[in-house]
């Protein structure tokens, strides 16, 4: 009886008290775990959404894809500089756009082949025996020639939507329109042309190239400048530098001679300056003499019309008397009553006086 008595005390369950206690004490520690984890939770939501404030910069521009899509159309999408918010990731994603900072891409399609160390250290490879079309990239010229070419081109996004949303990388689409606008470009200038005379003239025209690409695609960028640089195949440059020599002695050539016509033009155009002043003084001062003598007979022609006889003798005596003004004997003949001259008769070839004999001693 006492072993089954025993067996029954320990089957029975505690005392209620006992029970009371260490429910309470269970639930006092769950609602302390469930109050700590709602603490956690609000931490967490309130850092969740914390998270979303973003900045954007002074020279930047941003646009918030919500799974994907722009928030908002056209200009109304993109945000200015200062404090936004979105929802964090993955449900907003926020693409910053440098609107004021220059982009830059490079061409290389016509260039010959390099390394990245080649191109820091300024070393260049060796040019072998002849291009290999598998890595040396050239360009073929209207005159069918061949150079190397490549350009940097910088530009500005203008239009942020285009550039991002039209385009899987519109910074390659950029740079096929530069691949394709050196090229095109070679094919319509001369060798000489692209690499000596006229290098502003080929770079202009690979920029105004890029130009009508990207606006045909609506890319959405304005272009800064453009810089290109052409030399000619490495395994010709003896022969190309022998035509540099050539150009320069008929540069040196042409200037010389320009100098020399230039000179001989300012020569003559003085000369003919001179012969034009001459004569407009000679025409104007024959113009003034004949006009004093025409005033001259002008005024004369009263006196003569009212007595011509007697303007006649004035005229003849004042004209002798200037004629005979340094002769050293004169002579004047009287006229008879009737006004006719008298006679006179001079012996003019006298016979020459014979000369004295010579005196004779005695």
């Amino acid at each position: 009886m006492s072993d089954e008595h025993e067996h029954h005390d320990h089957g029975r369950l505690p005392a209620p008290e006992t029970q009371d206690a260490g429910s309470q004490a269970l639930a006092e520690a769950l609602r302390s775990s469930f109050a700590i984890v709602k603490i956690v939770m609000l931490l967490m939501v309130a850092a969740f959404f914390g998270s979303g404030f973003f900045q954007v910069g002074p020279q930047e521009k941003a646009v918030i894809l919500r799974f994907g899509k722009p928030v908002g159309e056209g200009q109304k999408a993109l945000l200015g500089p200062g404090l936004h918010w979105s929802f964090p990731y993955p449900i907003d994603e926020v693409v910053k756009i440098p609107i004021t900072e220059i982009q830059k891409v490079t061409s290389s399609v016509g260039w010959y082949f390099t390394t990245p160390e080649q191109e820091l250290s300024g070393a260049e490879p060796p040019a072998g025996p002849s291009l290999n079309p598998a890595i040396d990239g050239y360009a073929i010229t209207a005159d069918r020639n061949i150079i190397h070419t490549r350009a940097m081109l910088s530009y500005y996004i203008d239009d942020p939507i285009r550039y991002i949303f039209n385009f899987t990388s519109a910074s390659n689409t950029v740079r096929n329109a530069l691949d394709n606008a050196l090229l095109y470009t070679a094919a319509h200038f001369k060798v000489d042309d692209a690499i000596y005379s006229d290098v502003a003239g080929f770079r202009d025209a690979v920029q105004q190239r890029v130009s009508d690409l990207t606006d045909e695609e609506q890319i959405g960028i304005r272009i800064d400048q453009c810089q290109v640089q052409s030399i000619p195949p490495r395994q010709l440059t003896d022969v190309f530098a022998q035509v540099t020599i050539a150009h320069q002695n008929r540069d040196r050539a042409l200037l010389e001679a320009n100098s020399y016509a230039s000179t001989k033009l300012l020569n003559a155009g003085a000369q003919a300056v001179a012969v034009t002043n001459e004569a407009e003084f000679a025409r104007m001062r024959y113009v003034v003499l004949l006009e004093a003598d025409a005033k001259r007979f002008s005024d004369l022609l009263p006196q003569y019309e009212t007595n011509t006889e007697l303007f006649v003798q004035q005229q003849v005596s004042t004209m002798m008397s200037q004629v005979l003004t340094n002769v050293a004997e004169k002579k004047f003949l009287p006229t008879h009553t009737g006004g006719k001259p008298i006679e006179l008769r001079l012996m003019l070839n006298n016979e020459p006086p014979q000369p004295k004999p010579a005196a004779t001693g005695p």
